[in-house]
């Protein structure tokens, strides 16, 4: 019986290998994350500033 390299035993298997389909898929993934991000940003922002322009605006009076 032949001895076994020790190499031959067990293979260490590196990362896979990153296809283009699930690189295009990241990228797109974080690009999507970032404008929606900026999207909320601007909304609180606007909010913010309406909440402030309706707190110093004078009351109207009710009919």
């Amino acid at each position: 019986m032949a001895k076994p390299k020790k190499t031959s035993l067990f293979k260490t298997q590196g990362p896979k290998a990153e296809s283009p389909m699930e690189k295009t898929t990241r990228i797109v993934r974080k690009m999507v994350d970032e404008e929606a991000e900026q999207r909320q940003a601007k909304i609180n922002r606007l909010r913010k500033a309406r909440l402030e322009r309706e707190a110093s605006a004078p009351a109207k009076p009710s009919r």
